[in-house]
């Protein structure tokens, strides 16, 4: 990797204290967006981003200064930020990562870029992810693969891994990504970030191109837990353009700022406790997460980070989510069926990918799927197509969907009855070297093992850093995983706040030598 001065915002210690300097005038937004496009422009090696249009970025930046001169700049006025390419925007494309979508350019925007966009964020340009979503490590991307800033031989982690890898080099403030089965919280862990999933339908899927639609959801990677969750307050909110979106949670109005609300308030509570302000917090420890599969390694690093947090007072709690080894085929049941589903609009009829030479109608479409999709893509498609035809759909999708109601239940049987959250690792390995598992094309699908349970069931979750590895692998992350129950996002950032508030492992940043 190529290190170069660091970005301007880096300068500042989170986007709170960054926006503290822009109000104050030590920075403009057009000399942060200005920043940012250069350092993106010496990173090109790690391949993190596919679209930047500098004049895009520089008219949003003067917009924002503008706003902040008149006195009514939004919260993210000026902040630094970049999209993962599976939200469509106006003016950068949107590919997800496919040939099939190669060129395309959306006359509106995704929800999420929209509101982020009203709050004065800046959009850098577009992320590199796998291709529609579909994968562990960044690997499936038509437009190649996306490194890791701290050793660039290894993976990211997908399938948001052009998100993870651009925050934690620092190339901008903060990045949108998606989570289907552990994509915000896998690449997150894996790059030493910050990423949160929250609970399903809490942020609109309008203009999120679609990969399993009962699972998709929309969450923010950054440094830290406070800036997470200046993107997720925002983000967050009930949409009429989505059918999925809720308009309240436990009651409460799913609005912009609930979640920051619920973070105070929880904060509020912590602060009155004194020097263990996390004192009568039960976390429960699932058996099945330490077993067979989990690396050393990674094992030490969570275990190291569960003492911290009983150190500020919280216990541990034995629990068990039985099937926790059986959320892996459900997940490779529903999603695929799903995805299978969502793909078919792309036919090389009404926009994206169509061969150059076909004879009849079906021809073209079968040319036009057989070229524009990747290797992954149409391996889910053919096992989704498998799992929704006439004989097969009640022995494989209907009994998945019956295990995704068991999967759910014993996540609300140890969070209702033993714990308030539950903790443990997010993937069982660190990064894996750039095209370890190419003659196992299914091997990453179990490097989901701790994250797919969590997205089948709905639920709120989340990584932080929390160390390295050992050995050879010293300089690849790990990350801790917190769960939550439904329309918990603010106190598990609250908590996940406590731990960086003593710890050091989320401002670490890659150098030369890490690379």
């Amino acid at each position: 990797m190529t290190m170069t001065k660091p970005a301007l915002h880096n300068e500042f210690d989170g986007i709170a204290a960054l926006r503290a300097a822009l109000d104050q005038r030590k920075v403009s937004a057009v000399e942060l967006a200005q920043s940012a496009l250069d350092a993106a422009q010496a990173a090109q090696d790690l391949n993190a981003f596919l679209h930047i249009d500098a004049e895009l970025t520089l008219t949003q930046a003067r917009a924002a200064d503008a706003a902040i001169a008149a006195g009514n700049a939004g919260p993210l006025a000026g902040i630094p930020i970049a999209h993962k390419d599976a939200f469509v925007t106006r003016g950068w494309r949107s590919t997800a990562g496919s040939k099939m979508l190669a060129d395309y350019v959306s006359p509106f925007d995704a929800t999420v870029v929209e509101r982020l966009q009203q709050a004065g964020a800046v959009s850098i340009g577009k992320l590199n992810c796998d291709e529609f979503a579909m994968g562990s490590g960044n690997e499936n991307s038509a437009f190649g693969v996306v490194r890791n800033p701290w050793d660039t031989a290894a993976v990211p982690g997908g399938s948001s891994g052009g998100s993870a890898a651009a925050v934690a080099a620092r190339l901008v403030a903060a990045a949108t990504g998606t989570d289907t089965g552990g994509s915000v919280r896998q690449p997150a862990a894996l790059c030493g970030v910050t990423g949160i999933k929250p609970t399903y339908g809490t942020v609109s899927r309008y203009g999120m191109i679609a990969f399993g639609s009962s699972l998709d959801q929309a969450g923010p990677l950054a440094a830290s837990s406070r800036d997470a969750l200046a993107l997720l307050d925002t983000m967050a909110g009930f949409d009429t353009r989505d059918a999925t979106s809720l308009e309240k949670c436990d009651g409460v109005a799913n609005e912009p700022g609930r979640i920051g609300r619920a973070f105070t308030a929880a904060q509020a509570a912590y602060d009155g406790a004194g020097a263990r302000p996390l004192a009568g917090l039960r976390i429960g420890v699932p058996a099945e997460y330490f077993g067979a599969g989990l690396a050393d390694d990674v094992q030490a690093a969570v275990q190291a980070a569960l003492r911290q947090f009983e150190e500020l007072g919280a216990v541990r709690v034995p629990v068990s989510l039985p099937r926790t080894e059986l959320a892996i085929p459900a997940y490779y049941v529903i999603a695929p069926a799903e995805a299978s589903s969502n793909l078919s609009r792309y036919d090389g009829v009404r926009y994206g990918h169509r061969a150059a030479e076909y004879g009849d109608l079906n021809e073209m479409i079968s040319r036009s799927r057989a070229e524009g999709f990747g290797d992954e893509v149409k391996r889910r498609i053919l096992v989704g197509a498998y799992v929704l035809s006439h004989g097969y759909y009640d022995a494989y999708y209907l009994q998945a969907q019956r295990l995704r109601r068991m999967i759910a239940q014993d996540f609300q049987r140890a969070l209702g009855e033993h714990c308030d959250v539950i903790m443990g690792p997010v993937a069982p390995t660190v990064a894996k070297n750039i095209g370890e598992n190419r003659d196992d094309p299914t091997a990453d699908w179990l490097a989901d093992i701790y994250t797919l349970g969590v997205s089948l069931a709905g639920l709120p979750a989340m990584s932080i850093p929390c160390g390295f590895g050992q050995g050879d692998h010293a300089r690849r992350p790990v990350g801790l995983q917190i769960i939550g129950n439904y329309f918990d996002e603010g106190r598990l950032l609250a908590i996940a706040d406590r731990y960086q508030q003593v710890t050091d492992w989320h401002r670490r940043v890659p150098s030369k030598q890490d690379a």
